[in-house]
């Protein structure tokens, strides 16, 4: 009698895991800053190495032609791929100014700073209660050199809770017009003051 109750537990142990569920395996994906490039109405995303991509299927996006987002997508065949999520980030151009010094720069944590195509890209972190915060990157056109500086206000936005800030500013307006690379310099204001990035558009 008792061998035949571990038997009969056995088999029910067994049709038990037999009706488990395998675990659905999620689809390989990239995260990359792209531009939104829309020709004749079709939207498609271009990727700072100037590959385009072409979705498979895109609901509840319209975009604009030149707008930067965050792209979450899946390769599948070629240049067509299956978009999981996209989001607009901030995008900005370099704006010229004589007066660097009276910029508003309340400090921020730098998570990222890269350059890529033609675009400083930027992953910070900020406080952020309510208020909107204004950002923006200028040229001081007093430098002999090409310095660009980073301001952000926080708008008088009382302290709240961190909060990533994606931004991305097209260096068009110092590209060298011969097409060589270009150096600059970035200031950022940081919580442990002042940093400096050497960087280059090419």
């Amino acid at each position: 009698m008792k061998w035949k109750y571990i038997a009969y537990l056995t088999v029910v142990f067994l049709l038990a895991s037999a009706c488990e569920k395998e675990p659905g395996r999620i689809d390989n994906f990239l995260v990359e800053f792209a531009t939104v490039v829309k020709p004749a109405g079709q939207i498609t995303f271009q990727l700072d190495n100037n590959k385009t991509l072409i979705p498979k299927e895109l609901k509840d996006y319209s975009g604009k032609d030149g707008q930067r987002v965050v792209l979450n997508y899946t390769p599948l065949r070629g240049d067509t791929v299956k978009i999981n999520s996209v989001s607009d980030i901030f995008t900005g151009t370099v704006e010229g100014s004589s007066a660097v010094a009276n910029l508003i720069k309340d400090p921020v944590k730098i998570q990222s700073v890269w350059v890529g195509g033609n675009y400083l890209n930027l992953i910070l972190e900020i406080e952020y209660y309510d208020k909107a915060h204004v950002i923006g990157l200028f040229h001081d056109t007093q430098s002999p050199t090409i310095d660009l500086h980073f301001s952000h206000s926080r708008n008088n936005d009382p302290p709240g809770y961190t909060k990533k800030l994606y931004a991305s500013f097209s260096l068009a307006a110092i590209k060298s017009p011969n097409g060589s690379p270009t150096p600059f310099r970035l200031h950022i204001n940081t919580q442990s003051g002042e940093r400096v990035f050497e960087l280059e558009v090419k």
